[in-house]
C-alpha cells in the first residue's frame, strides 16, 4: 500500500530528478533556523511538502526499525545520539523513502545485503591488486 500511495503521490516520479529533491517534496528534509536571527531554534523537519507522502511512511519506518536490521542500526545510533525517538524515526522514514525511489528507478529487486556485498567485492578487488 505504501508504494501505491508513494508512487500515486509522486506521478510515478516523473518530475523527480534525484533523491534530495524527493526528499524535499515529502517534507521530510531538515528546516535550520539560524541565519540573521537572534534565537536559534533546533533543526526541524520542513513539513512543506506532501503530508499524505509522510502519513504513508509512518507506519513502514516503525516496522522497518524492528525487522530490518539496517534500519534498526539506524534508528539505535541516533536514538543513543540524539535521545530523541521521533528524529529517529524521522530519519528512517527517509531512508526508505530514498529506497524506495532508488528501486523504481534502478528497475532492480530489493536485495538486503546489497550494502554487505559491494564492500566485500571492494575488500576482494583491493586483496587482488
Amino acid at each position: 500500500m505504501t508504494a501505491v500511495i508513494v508512487l500515486a503521490e509522486t506521478n510515478g516520479f516523473e518530475l523527480i530528478k534525484n533523491k534530495k529533491q524527493l526528499v524535499s517534496y515529502s517534507g521530510l528534509d531538515v528546516k535550520l533556523k539560524d541565519s540573521g536571527t537572534p534565537v536559534k531554534s533546533k533543526p526541524r523537519i520542513s513539513k512543506k511538502g506532501n503530508r499524505h507522502l509522510r502519513k504513508a511512511m509512518y507506519m513502514p519506518a516503525l516496522s522497518a526499525k524492528r525487522w530490518n536490521d539496517h534500519h534498526k542500526a539506524l534508528f539505535v545510533r541516533l536514538v543513543s545520539t540524539h535521545g530523541i525517538k521521533m528524529k529517529a524515526a524521522v530519519a528512517v522514514q527517509r531512508k526508505i523513502l530514498e529506497l524506495i525511489y532508488t528501486i523504481y528507478k534502478t528497475d532492480k529487486a530489493f536485495d538486503s545485503n546489497y550494502q554487505h556485498a559491494s564492500i566485500k567485492n571492494e575488500v576482494e578487488e583491493v586483496q587482488n591488486s
